[in-house]
């Protein structure tokens, strides 16, 4: 489906979730070659003119650090493809809401997950340890959904995460949709869908449950818009609803069962 919407700064900072080690959204794409252009004009994140039902979420992502949320941390060594994901909430509908596409079914690995837009870090990007990685949150989600970042307003940066079956070394940025854009499928061939999801869905006890992979590793997951969101993302999606203050209890022992291919 795709969704159309009608309707203090501070310095980038620099993960997470579940036990699960599956880097959903994240795969390989082609590199564009070349040292690329120099970095764009200086990308702010700030709180100012924020929704106050954001203000948790903001709040959480000045203190948390990266043991609360991960026990898989970026290699000392700096080792790891330096990445970004953009972890968009926007006012729907319904109220508050999460920007998330879902992946083609015909992609080879991570086929039909549903993510985060986001990706690799590209020379253009500029500065890994500062503003890049904002930068390429945002350039992905273009690229992907066609979101016009110009609308985009940053108002938090997550620690960086670690994926250890694929070395990426991942930071989640928060943005606030302030100006909303029409959003959908770029590339069939990756993308199958763009779509939201209300807060209020994610936080329903009846759409939580405990994903069990063919390998043993077991972690958060959500059943909304007709899609099971698991792995790294639903990984970051419950560490922010924890720390936000907006869980409501659920049964933990309710198990969804994951296709071996996933």
């Amino acid at each position: 489906m795709t969704h159309t919407h009608t309707h203090g700064t501070t310095h980038a900072g620099n993960g997470l979730a579940g036990d699960d080690l599956t880097a959903n959204g994240l795969a390989e794409k082609p590199g564009r070659g070349g040292p690329g252009p120099a970095p764009g004009p200086a990308v702010d994140v700030t709180t100012d003119g924020l929704p106050s039902w954001l203000d948790p979420v903001a709040a959480a992502a000045r203190s948390v650090q990266p043991q609360q949320l991960s026990r898989f941390l970026p290699p000392a060594s700096g080792a790891g493809r330096q990445s970004a994901v953009l972890v968009l909430f926007g006012e729907g509908q319904r109220g508050p809401e999460l920007l998330l596409m879902e992946r083609s079914g015909t992609l080879r690995s991570h086929a039909g997950q549903p993510s985060f837009p986001g990706g690799a870090l590209d020379p253009e990007d500029g500065d890994q340890a500062t503003t890049g990685p904002l930068r390429a949150a945002l350039r992905e989600a273009e690229e992907e959904t066609g979101l016009d970042p110009r609308g985009v307003q940053i108002f938090g940066v997550l620690p960086r995460l670690y994926i250890p079956v694929s070395s990426f070394v991942v930071t989640p940025v928060l943005g606030w949709w302030r100006a909303p854009s029409p959003v959908g499928v770029v590339d069939p061939a990756e993308t199958a869908r763009v779509f939201t999801v209300p807060v209020a869905d994610l936080t329903d006890p009846a759409n939580r449950a405990t994903a069990i992979h063919p390998s043993g590793h077991s972690g958060p997951a959500f059943l909304v818009e007709s899609a099971l969101v698991w792995g790294f993302t639903a990984g970051v999606i419950d560490r922010i609803v924890h720390y936000a203050g907006w869980e409501r209890p659920w049964d933990r022992a309710r198990q969804v069962p994951l296709d071996w291919r996933a």
